[in-house]
């Protein structure tokens, strides 16, 4: 199974709620959760995201895969 890491900030008064996804994974079986800080200068990667994806479609792209089967 792939090692899960997530980075987290939590604002005064916020409480730390796991993603489903995250607790679906979690089952039967022996686990170490660790939590632990950030150093103030250590940088994390930011979360990745699909705008470059998005920025890329153009409208004449409508119905382009429209002949492909789903699965």
């Amino acid at each position: 199974m792939t090692p899960l890491t997530y980075d987290i900030e939590l604002r005064p008064g916020e409480t730390l709620h796991l993603p489903q996804t995250v607790v679906d994974r979690v089952g039967a079986g022996h686990w170490r959760i660790t939590i632990a800080p950030l150093a103030e200068n250590e940088v994390s990667d930011p979360p990745r995201g699909h705008s470059a994806f998005l920025s890329g479609y153009a409208l004449e792209d409508e119905g382009l895969y429209d002949d492909y089967p789903t699965r």
